[in-house]
């Protein structure tokens, strides 16, 4: 089967059982053709409790499959490849961040959407690479744990200096992994181009930036600059969706090595599977977990308006 031989049996699947697929914006060009919704984690969560679907297909990774179900709980989601994960979810669990809770009880706690659903459960407030800024400064708390990210910590606490941040070794290890010398080597090669990088990267690597923001605020950064070249500081992904949608201008990846494994981990084959009903993994979180991660992404929907 050709891919797009497999392309159109997915869709007349997702059509006939009227199925939701989601597609986060790191996944390949094949998987986010057919897609319904293509984007940022929380912004499909969003886009999939609108939906009249009853069911979900999240390519993407557990996480965000979590998001979808707390949101929408009495849909049926599925996670496309179950083994697709998120180090950066998985770094830090319930038990930790409580004893961390317990050493400093005057810190509200915020945690990243990169989260699972357990540890939502003993946090205050969730909050966006694009909204962390604003829900944290609008936090009552002067002293804020945030977690697990300590690169988009820092990012936040450096446009906050009035409140008093702690940070815990934890964060993306892709984005992590990039250095000043990557920065260097891409703007040698590439001398015209601006530089968009997510805060998930470390300061020295934001500092060098000429935008530093979410994935889809890159990429609308990228579609509404005047500018005709970029170097990519994201999931290498993102420069190739960008170079198919906006052929007039030119993308280049900051690092070849900017490859998450856990996103490339679904395949369109996968996905025809899970439609099939012969793939996938069904995601179930009990009542009580539900209604206590339902409430920080709550909290956080309250702040940022």
């Amino acid at each position: 089967m050709t891919v797009n031989e497999m392309q159109e049996r997915i869709r007349k699947l997702k059509a006939g059982k009227g199925i939701c697929v989601l597609a986060h914006s790191y996944q390949g060009r094949e998987i986010t053709e057919v897609a319904d919704y293509s984007g940022d984690s929380y912004q499909l969560s969003v886009m999939a409790a609108k939906t009249n679907a009853k069911t979900v297909i999240m390519c993407g990774v557990r996480f965000m499959a979590e998001t979808v179900k707390i949101l929408s709980p009495d849909k049926t989601v599925y996670l496309a490849n179950p083994t697709a994960g998120c180090p950066m979810a998985e770094q830090m669990d319930k038990e930790l961040i409580e004893g961390v809770k317990n050493q400093f009880p005057d810190y509200a706690v915020v945690c990243y959407i990169n989260t699972t659903a357990e540890l939502k459960t003993v946090c205050d407030v969730c909050v966006t690479s694009s909204c962390a800024v604003k829900v944290c400064s609008r936090i009552p708390n002067k002293n804020i744990l945030f977690i697990p990210d300590c690169n988009l910590g820092k990012f936040v606490a450096d446009q906050l200096p009035e409140k008093n941040f702690k940070l815990l070794q934890g964060g993306c290890p892709v984005h992590a992994a990039i250095t000043l010398r990557d920065v260097e080597a891409a703007k040698k090669a590439h001398p015209n181009a601006l530089l968009l990088v997510h805060p998930e990267c470390v300061p020295a690597v934001a500092a060098a930036a000429d935008y530093v923001g979410s994935t889809s605020g890159i990429m609308e950064y990228a579609r509404k600059s005047d500018a005709r070249e970029f170097i990519i500081g994201t999931e290498n992904s993102i420069a190739e969706h960008l170079q198919y949608d906006y052929p007039n201008k030119r993308f280049y990846t900051l690092s070849k090595n900017l490859i998450c494994e856990n996103m490339k981990a679904t395949t369109l084959p996968d996905l025809l599977a899970c439609l099939e009903g012969v793939g996938g993994e069904e995601i179930t979180l009990d009542p009580d977990t539900l209604k206590k991660a339902r409430r920080c992404i709550d909290e956080m929907i309250r702040l940022s308006e």
